[in-house]
């Protein structure tokens, strides 16, 4: 019977520890920072699920409308090299609640009669929902959970015998890395894997050039800047989890959410611009001693980069950590592709 089950690994620092890390390190640099990884406390997955609904956010049903037009052709092309009676196991990174991912499993299912699927993410409220969405609604999959970082340990890799391993990194999440970074983590992945095993990558697209450009940096702007302001609520909400778990003072009405497209990097960037002349105090913690941050009026934090690709960049990226793009698939207007690469 299909069932689910969870593994928590020793983490090399407790979550504290890490926020109290990144918050010193990150705000005491100069131009001020903040890790994207810390938006994703309980609000803040919450947030971005209700961000990927948004009108404006392309993002999310369009890599959705992919899977749903392609789920057997990319499933029947990740299973290649395999006999009469190889299946595919599935593993995804940072999977969150997993509500795309439903179609490729259930796809699995249908052509290979069932499938064990392992999502990873330091989230384990959010596996604990992909979990019980997925075993409600499709018939034939087993869900390994297991709750890692992904960017700093090894995968919890669970091979099964006679199948080959589909790993799964969609929702263009490669995007938040800078490029030496996004680089290690495809690294660290296909160290875990063998020849022959295939992953799976969703890449957000760059703006397009010429007279009929379906994708300009307006359509992006609008995705990260929604009319309804909830990204800039998901934006402010790390400022309430470092009040939260650090007993820092941010007032948040004294920053403004700010998106800018940045042409010469080709990404996205977010930021939180303080409003005034402000100073914040950190109270002594994990980290070291209590400290002070000072803002002059119109000062950012840097919260997030999400980069933008050509299909050149996604093969070249892919080759530099020891895959060969093998097929690709995009939306008809070309704002985003998913591209299936062998480890070799």
């Amino acid at each position: 019977m299909p069932s689910t089950t969870f593994a928590l690994d020793e983490p090399l620092i407790s979550t504290l520890d890490a926020v109290a890390n990144e918050a010193r390190v990150g705000l005491s640099s100069a131009p001020k920072t903040l890790s994207p990884w810390l938006f994703y406390d309980e609000e803040g997955s919450h947030l971005f699920e209700q961000i990927t609904e948004l009108p404006e956010y392309y993002l999310t049903r369009t890599e959705r409308s992919i899977f749903a037009a392609h789920a057997g052709e990319i499933l029947r092309e990740a299973a290649l090299g395999q006999g009469p009676s190889g299946k595919l196991t599935l593993i995804e990174l940072g999977a969150g609640t997993a509500t795309k991912t439903g179609i490729l499993l259930a796809e699995a299912v249908r052509q290979q009669g069932s499938v064990v699927y392992q999502p990873v993410d330091v989230s384990e409220t959010a596996l604990a929902e992909a979990s019980e969405n997925i075993l409600a609604n499709i018939p034939g999959v087993t869900v390994r959970s297991q709750v890692a970082d992904y960017t700093r340990e090894a995968l919890p890799l669970n091979r099964l015998v006679e199948t080959r391993t589909l790993a799964l990194y969609i929702g263009s999440s490669i995007g938040n890395f800078m490029p030496e970074d996004a680089k290690d983590v495809l690294r660290n992945l296909r160290a875990q894997l063998l020849p022959g095993d295939a992953l799976l990558l969703g890449t957000d697209l760059a703006p397009s050039g010429g007279a009929h450009a379906n994708k300009t940096p307006a359509t992006l702007l609008a995705a990260y800047n929604d009319a309804a302001g909830v990204t800039a609520t998901f934006n402010l909400n790390v400022l309430t989890r470092l009040n939260r778990d650090l007993g820092s003072d941010f007032v948040l009405r004294n920053f403004h959410h700010r998106a800018c497209w940045n042409p010469t990097q080709s990404r996205i960037e977010m930021h939180l611009e303080s409003l005034i002349d402000q100073r914040v105090q950190i109270p002594t913690n994990s980290s070291g001693p209590a400290f002070t941050v000072d803002f002059a009026q119109g000062e950012s934090i840097h919260t997030e980069n999400s980069y933008k690709f050509t299909a050149a960049a996604v093969e070249a990226l892919l080759a530099s950590a020891g895959f060969k793009r093998t097929n690709s698939w995009q939306d008809p207007q070309h704002l985003f592709a998913v591209t299936l690469a062998a480890a070799i």
